[in-house]
């Protein structure tokens, strides 16, 4: 596909995020300041309108997000704007992180991708800021995505050490912005962190760099694993499947699908997963392997509000942002150090919610293997299992776009 790019609103969205921490023994007080403004076009070929709604109100100014107080301990303070496509083009939605100051140190942004800078800010710090857009497109006539940020600070941590001089510094630089204050009252405070976000809208049509709006998570497609090709009723060879990529563009030429869990493909113990993996594909021409932790992690994790890593002896965390490098496996390493697991809200992705438990090919320690297991009607769990344990097998397969239009 051809990329041409016409730009019909660049929603100039400037979204400036003050994270401002107030900082009184264990207390922190936190405001975010997010500013939205909308810049009209003189280009007059298709209604275009993208409303942005925060708590129930539609906005097309500031936006102010706000958090009474923030402290090791406190329960994850989370903001959502939601965005919606009213216009007649699908638009694509994507934002910029501009700057960062925090305390007296202006993070150099300069050769930093925004992945890059979203782990600095999700896992450097004893507080944890997580940036999210749900989907980066919406859809004409009544399209939606979100943009959600969370901010948490677990009660303990790996390093108390690092916790308490991260509380002093910035009580300190508190202070030091009072004594400013007081000797000058023309002096405007700074806050401990901020951050300045750019949202914006775009038409959407088909950039090599862009979200694949026929490939996004979740999306459904039928497909023959043995004639390795897109087909049109469920049965025999015939399978239900979703796309498994977090992010698939449109210069990716293949797509991860993950078949239905609901279906029984292959049952048994750990210890004999490369026999009953070998049995459920020895007829399948489509390319396909083993399903691994990290596939399912990188997928949950995406919901920066109820996805947990628990472990004993700590307190819950957010799993956060593990999009980039090989931050998904440190995280899995992290889990095995401290007996812990990852919960998550099945609803949450309509293709994790069946009942039962589904081996992933990958070892927790010498006794236990890694494996998605249903809890209730709510939570599903990615946990080691005993290898003796008897649970599902699903492959998951790789499959050229061209093959599925």
């Amino acid at each position: 596909m051809k990329s041409r790019h016409r730009l019909l609103l660049k929603s100039n969205l400037i979204s400036l995020f003050f994270i401002a921490m107030s900082f009184m023994s264990i207390t922190l007080a936190w405001f975010a300041y997010s500013g939205l403004s909308t810049v009209s076009t003189d280009i007059d070929v298709k209604a275009w309108y993208i409303e942005f709604d925060k708590n129930g109100n539609s906005v097309s100014g500031d936006i102010t997000i706000s958090v009474d107080e923030i402290a090791p301990g406190m329960e994850a303070k989370n903001e959502t704007v939601n965005i919606k496509n009213l216009g007649d083009s699908d638009a694509i939605i994507d934002y910029d992180i501009k700057s960062i100051r925090i305390l007296d140190e202006e993070i150099n942004l300069d050769g930093l991708s925004r992945l890059e800078i979203e782990d600095k800010l999700a896992h450097d710090y004893p507080f944890h800021i997580n940036i999210n857009l749900g989907k980066g497109y919406a859809l004409a006539k009544n399209g939606v995505s979100e943009f959600i940020v969370s901010i948490t600070w677990p009660l303990d941590s790996l390093n108390d050490e690092f916790d308490s001089d991260w509380g002093n510094s910035i009580y300190n630089f508190r202070k030091s912005e009072e004594a400013k204050l007081a000797s000058n009252p023309d002096y405007v405070m700074r806050q401990p962190i901020r951050i300045v976000l750019s949202l914006r809208a775009e038409q959407y049509i088909g950039e090599s760099e862009g979200n694949d709006l026929e490939f996004s998570l979740g999306h459904v497609f039928l497909y023959d694993v043995v004639a390795n090709k897109k087909c049109d009723s469920i049965g025999g060879n015939c399978l239900k499947t979703y796309v498994l990529d977090t992010n698939n563009v449109v210069s990716d030429d293949s797509v991860t699908l993950l078949p239905d869990i609901y279906n029984v493909y292959g049952i048994g113990a750990f210890n004999d997963y490369l026999d009953i993996y070998n049995s459920i594909v020895a007829s399948w021409t489509v390319n396909n392997r083993p399903m691994v932790a990290e596939d399912l992690l990188k997928v949950i994790s995406t919901d920066i509000v109820n996805s947990y890593l628990i472990r004993d002896g700590l307190s819950d965390t957010l799993i956060g942002n593990l999009k980039y490098g090989n931050r998904a496996s440190s995280v899995l390493a992290l889990s095995q150090s401290y007996n812990g697991y990852f919960k998550f809200v099945h609803n949450n992705f309509n293709f994790l919610n069946a009942n039962g438990c589904y081996w992933l090919n990958s070892e927790y320690d010498v006794n236990k293997a890694y494996a998605l297991k249903y809890i209730d009607d709510t939570y599903s769990v990615i946990q080691g299992l005993d290898k003796n344990d008897s649970c599902n097998i699903v492959p998951i397969i790789s499959v050229s776009k061209e093959n599925l239009k």
